[in-house]
């Protein structure tokens, strides 16, 4: 994608809702998917990076009761999910060895949404969560 709509679609999109969300909700918890990779110290190489780092950073900034900021590498979707990726059929194989090698990088679909869930509802003592991260606290409860 070009570097403008990106940057609209990534930050302004995200900062704008945000913003107004944060008004009248200042009791509320946001919960922003970003990515493994992410910079938030918005000077490294990758523009995607910096942009979703800078997103985080400006989000901690609004009077939410907690900001939390996701950042997965490989998620595995659940089954019978239609809106999947398509290179997810023919990956979707690596998951088990990823997951083994790099448990930073790989979570499930499910952990994502239990995380999630469990950020809002129990807190989490991070404001930027990891793969482990994600897949601590989608633990939490059982």
């Amino acid at each position: 994608m070009k570097p403008d709509p990106y940057y609209k679609m990534t930050y302004a999109l995200t900062l704008h809702l945000a913003e107004t969300l944060s008004k009248p909700n200042t009791d509320m918890t946001f919960c922003y998917v970003s990515g493994a990779g992410t910079d938030s110290s918005e000077k490294g190489k990758s523009r995607w990076a910096r942009v979703k780092g800078k997103t985080e950073d400006d989000l901690m900034k609004l009077p939410f009761k907690q900001v939390f900021a996701f950042r997965p590498g490989f998620i595995k979707p659940i089954p019978g999910l239609n809106n999947a990726h398509r290179f997810y059929r023919y990956i979707g194989w690596l998951y088990p060895i990823g997951r083994f090698l790099y448990p930073n990088g790989f979570c499930t679909l499910k952990e994502m949404a239990l995380a999630m869930i469990h950020s809002v509802t129990d807190g989490y003592e991070k404001k930027i969560l990891e793969g482990k991260d994600i897949i601590a606290l989608a633990l939490i409860g059982k």
